[in-house]
């Protein structure tokens, strides 16, 4: 039986012989139902319409779907001890990305920032023998492809080595999460947000949204949650939630101007 994707997400769901009758995901307030109403695809049908690149983007190998699909997100290889960490999912593993991503040295982990980016998970976590999936335990309801792999880890912090650590914000969901990788940029450390807090087009700040489709802005208590949350560590970089979406130095500086901009802007 073929597996399903959604087509306005980019969820992939258990195997069954129909589409599921809706999308949990799209149907909460973050996100939306497609205007043409809710369709899936099977894993065969969206490899048939897209292929997957990967190119350098600041320093780091990211994946992402050509023709643009769903959210557009991709997924970043953050090296670390021999292999990589996959931040973020993106929702399809082709036998060419994932000889790609063996030829640097294969995957010994996957996280994911919060459920818009769940993407095709388990699929990826298979190809490189189960690697773990951590995902946030605050957010397990919104899992649509329920598998073995998945560590939901519970508290605010979960190191996955000494270099790379899970660090739950909240803000857009519950479980929202950043990593921090202290050996990036040159050792001064980098901070992958997804667009929990979103690069700004001028690449100069962050912003912060509880839904970006639907325009409602994020409290100034959760805000400061997230400020709080990453203010002890170093980071010279962020890596936001798309291609080019960066900021390539004075990172850390540049996060708390954003948090004093944003509140002052919602006040």
């Amino acid at each position: 039986m073929p597996l399903w994707t959604c087509e306005t997400c980019g969820a992939q769901f258990s195997d069954s012989g129909h589409p599921p009758a809706a999308c949990p995901i799209c149907e909460d307030e973050r996100q939306y139902v497609n205007w043409k109403g809710q369709r899936f695809l099977t894993r065969a049908e969206l490899a048939d319409g897209h292929r997957l690149v990967w190119r350098d983007d600041l320093g780091l190998t990211s994946l992402a779907l050509e023709p643009n699909f769903a959210i557009g997100q991709r997924a970043l290889l953050v090296p670390d001890g021999g292999g990589c960490v996959m931040w973020d999912c993106i929702p399809l593993a082709t036998s060419e990305a994932i000889a790609h991503v063996r030829s640097l040295g294969g995957l010994k982990a996957i996280a994911i920032s919060h459920p818009h980016y769940y993407g095709a998970l388990a699929d990826w976590s298979e190809a490189f023998g189960g690697v773990p999936v951590y995902l946030h335990a605050d957010d397990r309801q919104w899992v649509t492809r329920p598998h073995p792999s998945i560590v939901h880890w519970t508290g605010d912090q979960h190191p996955i080595s000494d270099d790379v650590l899970l660090l739950r914000t909240g803000g857009h969901f519950a479980g929202a999460t950043m990593m921090h990788w202290s050996r990036g940029a040159e050792g001064k450390g980098a901070l992958l947000t997804g667009d929990i807090a979103q690069v700004t087009m001028d690449r100069r700040f962050v912003s912060f949204m509880y839904s970006y489709p639907n325009y409602m802005p994020l409290n100034a208590a959760a805000v400061r949650r997230i400020a709080a949350a990453v203010e002890p560590l170093a980071f010279d970089h962020i890596y936001g939630a798309w291609w080019g979406r960066n900021i390539a130095s004075g990172a850390k500086a540049a996060f708390a101007a954003s948090v004093q901009r944003y509140i002052a802007a919602i006040a």
